[in-house]
């Protein structure tokens, strides 16, 4: 008998052992959230773009008994949450699956312009909003995802509040009205921060009304990838959070959907 508990004692302590030399995970507290929209009908894309589309292949018991489900589906690039690869706005830029996943996974800072936004659907976030922030926070870091919310996020899928237009086509897109980034503030970040991504809860990093796309321009010839449509900003804190985002590799994209989530304290 003592013998036998000699040895399960030893076998006890080399399990316990081996238990303390796993690999602890990265973020012992928190929680996961989802900034991600789910892709389906409803979802909004560009007034010239096609909508989602999801086909069924087959459903249900095959010849042989047993359940199988499939489909297909149809997709802009640019469309749902998803990202603008630095192509997008910058001929010789990299493709999507040209660009690093080390972009897309960082911490974030979530600069809430809200305040601003709810009695201007075509406010831009500027340098003072930076400033202001840092004032209050610190210096953005190096290697930050920066996320801007406007509020807008609360707004989806309802085309009409979100976009500013619930219309199709070319002449819609004169209709649009939301924010966006202003372009000095899109060079105030790629200059003097050295951000990973920049991304917000509106369908376009440049406001609604914009004709020459300028934050785009200049985001994408600094190589920063563009985050759009993103979900559940109110539930981020300002500092703090991680991020982790996965698009989809189409090799040769200008874009793709998004898998975006985020780890809070």
């Amino acid at each position: 008998m003592r013998t036998g508990a000699m040895i399960g004692a030893a076998l006890l302590a080399l399990i316990l052992e081996g238990c303390a030399s796993q690999p602890q995970p990265p973020w012992p507290s928190g929680r996961w959230i989802d900034l991600t929209h789910a892709f389906g009908k409803d979802t909004l894309y560009w007034p010239t773009a096609e909508g989602f589309r999801l086909e069924t292949v087959f459903e249900g018991t095959t010849e042989k008994g047993y359940h199988y489900s499939a489909n297909q589906f149809c997709a802009a690039e640019h469309g749902g949450t998803h990202v603008d690869a630095p192509i997008h706005f910058a001929g010789g830029a990299p493709t999507i699956d040209r660009v690093s996943l080390d972009h897309f996974i960082g911490p974030a800072v979530v600069v809430d312009v809200t305040g601003k936004t709810a009695g201007n659907r075509d406010y831009q976030v500027g340098v003072d909003d930076f400033t202001n922030f840092e004032k209050q926070y610190g210096m953005i870091p190096p290697d930050t995802i920066v996320l801007l919310r406007t509020g807008f996020g609360r707004y989806w899928p309802n085309a009409v509040q979100y976009l500013g237009t619930a219309e199709k086509g070319p002449a819609a897109v004169a209709r649009l009205h939301f924010p966006g980034l202003a372009p000095a503030g899109a060079r105030w970040l790629s200059e003097q921060r050295r951000i990973k991504a920049v991304g917000l809860d509106t369908a376009s990093i440049d406001y609604g009304q914009s004709t020459l796309f300028e934050s785009h321009q200049v985001l994408a010839r600094a190589g920063i990838p563009i985050i759009e449509n993103v979900a559940a900003l109110e539930q981020v804190p300002a500092t703090g959070a991680w991020i982790i985002g996965l698009p989809m590799k189409i090799a040769g994209g200008s874009g793709a959907p998004l898998r975006l989530i985020a780890r809070v304290p």
